[in-house]
């Protein structure tokens, strides 16, 4: 190793520096021949590459005259200087000689971890270490009382099963962790556990409360049928379709029969009062047929116009006309309509061959003022104008003719006027 290199409290002299390194010459030896001194590891290196020379004054040199310098390195050993790890904070100074035994105790110096393990730190640092941090340490679990490493107490930790522990599922008992596992299966107030006729999971504590409401729960038929138990949520459907003992309404309930009698009875029954079912029929379809009717007049109080003005299609003139050439007095009604909103109603009839002195030669228009629903309502007897428009697709429209009330008659069926239009 060449020179020492080292904080020196004072320069050293230049007598005590090797001429090959330039520092305070470690394990010194002279030349004899010339009196030259340099470290010994210097020298060798220089020499090992082949040049027997003094470095100095290139002078030939023989192995056989280099002598150690003890002389020499005592001086160098007494230079007074400052620990290596003066920088760190250590304050230690002295000889050179002293420096080893110095780092033996120094608490800045790095040592490696008397545990053998791959840390190397200062000795001040190493009590927190082997203490805390050293994977190689000794320690004693406080549960189990088993000695780990560090290393391995990290696995153990927070798994030893003599540690108590409070209960998973929060119920609030504490126990060793080796019974931890039975407490959870068969002991915990607060375990899960299945239905046992549903499946579903629920809280240990709220099973009981649940099974009496369970949809599930299996439960004897109220009719004592004999079909054993049946699922509550299915009782329903079984009274309804299934149990043979359950009372039933006749399938002719519809038409007012009100027998009731067990399901297995029912065919029996149905058998013998066919005459009083069908008398139930008949009147049911009467009953139908006067509320059809009534629903009938009333939609067709609902189509009457109420703006006095009523516009009136004859289709198939032709053809009816010929039906009224062949029919005399075969009369065509118009739908009623009403002359304004909570008015007279009144409705159009047409002979169309003619009636009267009008029989084949006019087309006769008659008025009728029909019974209304506002009719307590109105002046009487009617005395509106009443103007008839004709209008033909090949004829074109013709001129309109109005028809005013002669008489006073009150409201009837049937009462009104009449206008004639020649066919031609």
């Amino acid at each position: 190793m060449p020179g020492f290199d080292y904080k020196f409290l004072e320069k050293p002299k230049r007598r005590l520096l090797c001429p090959l390194c330039g520092k305070p010459m470690r394990e010194p030896v002279q030349v004899s021949t010339c009196g030259h001194r340099f470290c010994d590891t210097c020298l060798q290196e220089f020499l090992s590459e082949g040049v027997f020379k003094c470095p100095e004054d290139q002078l030939p040199l023989d192995y056989a005259k280099i002598y150690p310098d003890p002389e020499l390195e005592v001086q160098v050993l007494g230079l007074p200087i400052r620990c290596i790890h003066s920088e760190e904070g250590c304050r230690w100074s002295g000889p050179l000689r002293h420096l080893q035994g110095h780092l033996n105790t120094c608490n800045f110096n790095v040592v490696p971890c008397p545990n053998r393990c791959p840390m190397k730190l200062s000795r001040r640092d190493l009590p927190a270490h082997l203490q805390h941090d050293c994977p190689k340490r000794r320690l004693k679990c406080e549960f189990c009382g088993c000695d780990f490493s560090g290393e391995a107490y990290e696995s153990h930790e927070g798994m030893c099963p003599q540690e108590s522990v409070y209960c998973e599922n929060k119920c609030g008992a504490r126990m060793m962790r080796r019974l931890l596992a039975q407490h959870a299966t068969s002991e915990c107030p607060k375990r899960t556990q299945p239905c046992t006729y549903c499946t579903k999971e629920f809280v240990f504590d709220t099973i009981q409360s649940h099974q009496y409401q369970c949809p599930r729960l299996p439960v004897p038929c109220p009719n004592q049928c004999g079909v054993g138990t049946v699922a509550r949520e299915d009782l329903p459907g079984h009274l309804k379709d299934s149990c043979s003992t359950a009372l039933v309404l006749c399938p002719f309930k519809d038409s007012g029969c009100k027998h009731r009698c067990p399901k297995l009875a029912m065919a029996r029954h149905v058998e013998e009062s066919v005459k009083p079912h069908l008398a139930m029929m008949c009147a049911l379809v009467s009953r139908q047929r006067q509320e059809l009717q009534e629903l009938r007049r009333e939609l067709e109080e609902l189509s009457v116009g109420s703006d006095g003005v009523l516009i009136w299609k004859i289709g198939s003139y032709g053809r009816r006309l010929q039906e009224a050439k062949a029919k005399p007095n075969l009369e065509c009604f118009s739908p009623a309509f009403y002359t304004h909103k909570y008015g007279y109603k009144l409705q159009v009839s047409a002979f169309l061959n003619g009636n009267g002195s009008g029989e084949g030669t006019h087309l006769s228009l008659y008025i009728r003022v029909l019974p209304g629903a506002f009719d307590n309502l109105l002046e009487w007897p009617f005395a509106r104008r009443v103007t008839f428009s004709l209008a033909c697709l090949f004829l074109g429209r013709v001129p309109a003719q109005v028809l005013c009330p002669k008489s006073h008659r009150g409201v009837g069926v049937g009462d009104g006027g009449r206008v004639l239009q020649t066919l031609s």
